[in-house]
């Protein structure tokens, strides 16, 4: 099949190679110091540069082994000496590469000193332009365009603006914001989550390498930071030193003033899952200890935190065994347990995305096993524990797995994701109330918010909800942010194309009765006002009278609804008390059960010492018996000896009297 190649840089090797080494600071210039360098790239990723400029452009070490006195120069020869053999067109491929995932915008900033013209390669005469295939993945094509001074970029996407921040204002479009910092290394299957307008992101996948780094992107001045995390010097539940082990398919949930990591997959698996948690304020890991039995370990599944709870569905365990089991984790007391739940359950998946409605209703999307993808939503009521497939309305999406979720008021918005062929261009979004898709913005071309494995969470930017996607993978690692800002549209178009249907029905808890009265109360107001003006509109002849009247209808109705918002709001005082007298008997609860854990653990030790008291006087009364049958034999013996010796004296003494009497004993015999 005829394709379209495209030199995407317009410089060729080894021009490109150079271009890059002079970018990094590897170009013997004064500015190219290890200083300069190290203050671009991490330390890692520095030596590898470091290595493939010297390949590239001496070949294979030689050099001697420098003194170990200097660990710099003894780590920069170490890589350098690992390439081996590998061949000089090589290193400056893998430089280049690495470079890119470094920095993305590396080629753009360095083109500025750089004139060339736009390169097009034609491949089999193919005159139209098609999408560029890249492992196995079709993408459509990204255009170059050439500026005024000669450099070349890339064309932006029609719905993906590269603006400054004020940008954000445009609402339904992926924005790419400039930002500052040194960026995380890129990744996919990390995890994300925001405290206090700061987003975190914690572990991943790279080039299947799992990593363990932790970085923060401030949302007021969009810059980067990593964390230097320490560790606790012991774990709650093992003497032996705490190691926080690499991991990606993780999920990263902000709790209190701390990030729970949950689950994932690591290169030395365990048997369970393990929970982890990131104090904000000390900059410390620690592990978690739990009770009751926890779930066996995996990656990919889904943790959603539901009031003072975590709910985990599904995964792939390190034997890649697809699951679709439900557990939940009650943060008070920690400890797990796992949901029987009824009806018929979603089959078994991994890469899904989850959310809930109205503290109440899981919703399950999409996910995939290992042939196909899926694109069907499950509902689990959490007060009943069953199961249900509704039936879903609108523009529904395409299957996909991979992809990332997250709630906004009644919408929930899911990014990304792929079907095993393609990255899934569309953003789109479910009312949950009336479970009807729409679709928000479509993107087109190999970008970040395409990806498989991206992370999506809620910000706020100047008072408003955005939404933030970081990283992913469609071909080539990401580590970009992208921001979105989504208006109410879709919610309102959903509102008015369908009702609620009747396999979810809308539950709302005490803390959001006073909200949802209030809103009534408006929405009743407004369309009370619209009705009563277009019908009064042809009656204005009528005077006055009629517009008193008007006035006085509205008053009554106003009062009215006072009074039923008033009603509301003290059944929502009532309710919040009684939470409070039964968070206050939990509490009391909760400390019973510790007294009785802390009395069950005494009487186990106490039991366990009368064990051991036990089994010394078992001992003891076999040492017992054994002289009791020494004894037993010494008295058979000695009986059998006195017998002996009166036995001895009885023959004895009769012939002493024989001989007396004269008969000795041979004469007798002489007789007979």
């Amino acid at each position: 099949m005829a394709t379209m190649g495209r030199a995407s840089s317009g410089l060729q090797y080894p021009e490109r190679f150079y271009a890059a080494a002079s970018y990094a600071g590897f170009d013997g210039s004064p500015r190219s110091s290890s200083k300069a360098v190290r203050a671009k790239f991490n330390s890692e990723s520095a030596l590898i540069l470091y290595a493939l400029y010297q390949q590239a452009t001496v070949g294979p070490c030689n050099t001697p082994e420098p003194s170990a006195w200097n660990a710099v120069e003894k780590s920069k020869w170490s890589s350098w000496k690992k390439l081996a053999d590998m061949a000089s067109a090589e290193a400056m491929r893998l430089f280049v590469k690495i470079l890119e995932e470094e920095d993305p915008g590396w080629y753009s900033r360095a083109s500025n000193s750089v004139s060339e013209p736009v390169v097009d390669v034609q491949m089999n005469q193919n005159t139209k332009g098609g999408p560029v295939v890249e492992n196995g993945n079709s993408y459509p094509e990204t255009k170059t365009i050439s500026t005024e001074n000669g450099s070349i970029q890339e064309a932006q996407d029609k719905d993906v603006v590269s603006e400054g921040i004020g940008s954000v204002g445009v609402y339904d479009k992926w924005i790419a914001p400039p930002v500052s910092g040194q960026r995380p290394k890129a990744r996919y299957e990390h995890g994300a989550a925001v405290i206090q307008d700061k987003m975190y992101i914690y572990g991943g996948n790279h080039n299947g390498r799992y990593l363990n780094d932790l970085h923060v992107f401030d949302l007021r001045s969009w810059t980067w930071s990593k964390i230097e995390a320490k560790v606790g010097d012991e774990s709650h539940d093992s003497p032996s030193p705490v190691t926080i082990s690499p991991c990606a398919g993780h999920s990263l949930i902000p709790w209190d003033n701390k990030l729970l990591s949950v689950a994932g997959h690591t290169k030395d698996p365990t048997e369970s899952i393990q929970v982890k948690a990131f104090d904000l304020h000390t900059s410390t890991w620690s592990f978690l200890k739990t009770y009751g039995k926890p779930p066996t370990s995996r990656g990919g599944q889904s943790v959603t935190l539901i009031g003072g709870s975590l709910v985990i569905f599904g995964g792939q365990d390190a034997k890649r065994t697809l699951l679709n089991d439900v557990h939940i984790l009650d943060l008070e007391t920690m400890t797990w347990d796992e949901i029987d739940a009824v009806g018929a359950s979603p089959s078994p998946r991994s890469d899904h995305a989850a959310t809930v409605h109205a503290d109440r209703y899981l919703l399950i999307f999409g996910g995939g096993s290992h042939a196909t993808c899926f694109n069907d939503l499950h509902v689990l009521d959490l007060q009943t524990m069953e199961w249900s497939k509704p039936t879903q309305q609108g523009e529904i999406p395409s299957p996909r797995a991979g992809h990332a979720g997250v709630p906004v008021g009644e919408n929930w918005f899911i990014v990304g994701g792929g079907d095993n062929k393609s990255g899934v261009s569309e953003t789109v979004v479910l009312n949950m109330s009336t479970l009807v898709w729409s679709v928000v913005t479509t993107v087109e071309g190999r970008i970040p918010v395409a990806s498989e494995g991206l992370s999506l969470v809620v910000g706020s930017y100047n008072g408003e909800d955005v939404l933030l996607s970081f990283g992913g993978y469609n071909g080539r690692y990401n580590n970009e942010v992208n921001v979105l800002k989504p208006s109410l549209k879709s919610s309102l178009q959903s509102k008015t194309e369908t009702s609620v249907p009747d396999s979810v029905s809308a539950v709302h808890y005490a803390p959001n009765v006073t909200r949802d009265v209030q809103s009534e109360y408006e929405a009743g107001q407004d369309g009370k006002i619209r009705e009563i003006v277009m019908d009064a509109e042809p009656m204005k002849s009528r005077g006055k009278n009629f517009n008193e009247h008007l006035v006085a209808t509205l008053k009554a109705d106003k009062e009215e609804l006072e009074s039923s918002l008033s009603k509301e709001k003290a059944q929502s005082l009532q309710l919040k008390q009684e939470l409070s007298e039964a968070e206050t008997r939990n509490t009391d609860l909760y400390k019973e059960l510790q007294s009785v854990r802390g009395q069950l653990a005494s009487e186990q030790s106490r039991c366990f010492k009368l064990e051991v008291e036990l089994a010394e006087l078992r001992q003891k009364l076999q040492n017992m018996e054994a002289l009791q049958k020494e004894l037993e034999l010494l008295q058979r013996q000695k009986a059998a000896s006195e017998q002996a010796a009166l036995n001895a004296r009885k023959q004895g003494s009769g012939g002493v009297w024989g001989w007396l009497a004269g008969t000795p004993g041979s004469e007798k015999s002489d007789d007979a």
